[in-house]
């Protein structure tokens, strides 16, 4: 399914999610500007290589040359499929919950949702010499913090039919509830086999990330629902 809005409309203008929207594609359009082996250089550099974080941490060296990686990784993107699908549930959902939470606290529990995100791979897959990156894991923060903030919206989806497409408006726990339960399916999957392209337990820890720490960062408000 592939959501195009939301019921949701926004009271504040939503710059900060603008802002990460615009830098993510910004960062694309300069990587694909690289040669390849430059560009695999950046990869391995700047994401979050698994292996990498867990032999420094238990050998007891110095963390702060992998730590900054945790931040760069959430805005390297591996293709255009990648980076716009990543760009486009962010334009969906990322508007109200930065409306919800204000600028400055949203985009603290942006990042936040990302490390979170990225530990919760490396957790999954400890020996993985594979750099993870994108905006994934913190993206599924934000649909966490809007399915348990706007449990009564609806979302106007995509939806494939085999062969054809159809519209429908669903409501957004259903929409979110669904996504969730695939990635899953697809992380248990993945454990244990062969090196998989897509961090499924990115997504599931940022998720999960996103309910917990809008429980939290979230200011409380009597009624915050409009159409």
């Amino acid at each position: 399914m592939i959501p195009l809005r939301d019921s949701v409309r926004p009271r504040k203008t939503p710059y900060v999610n603008w802002f990460l929207i615009a830098l993510n594609l910004y960062v694309f359009v300069r990587e694909i500007m690289l040669p390849t082996d430059l560009l695999n250089e950046v990869f391995y550099n700047l994401g979050v290589i698994p292996s990498n974080v867990l032999h420094l941490l238990f050998t007891g060296s110095p963390l702060d040359t992998v730590m900054i990686t945790f931040i760069t990784a959430m805005f390297l993107h591996g293709g255009w499929m990648h980076v716009l699908s990543n760009m486009l549930f962010l334009w969906v959902f990322g508007d109200n919950v930065e409306d919800r939470m204000g600028h400055l606290r949203y985009l603290l529990f942006y990042l936040a949702a990302g490390i979170i995100a990225s530990i919760s791979h490396i957790l999954a897959n400890p020996a993985s010499e594979v750099p993870i990156i994108g905006a994934s894991g913190a993206v599924a923060g934000v649909l966490g913090g809007y399915f348990v903030t706007f449990p009564r919206a609806r979302v106007l989806a995509l939806i494939p039919i085999i062969f054809f497409f159809t519209l429908a408006e669903i409501p957004a726990v259903i929409f979110l509830a669904m996504w969730f339960i695939l990635q899953i399916f697809n992380g248990t999957a993945s454990l244990g086999g062969a090196v998989n392209p897509v961090a499924w337990w990115a997504h599931i820890g940022g998720f999960l990330a996103g309910i917990l720490l809008t429980k939290i960062m979230a200011p409380r408000r009597i009624s915050w629902y409009r159409d």
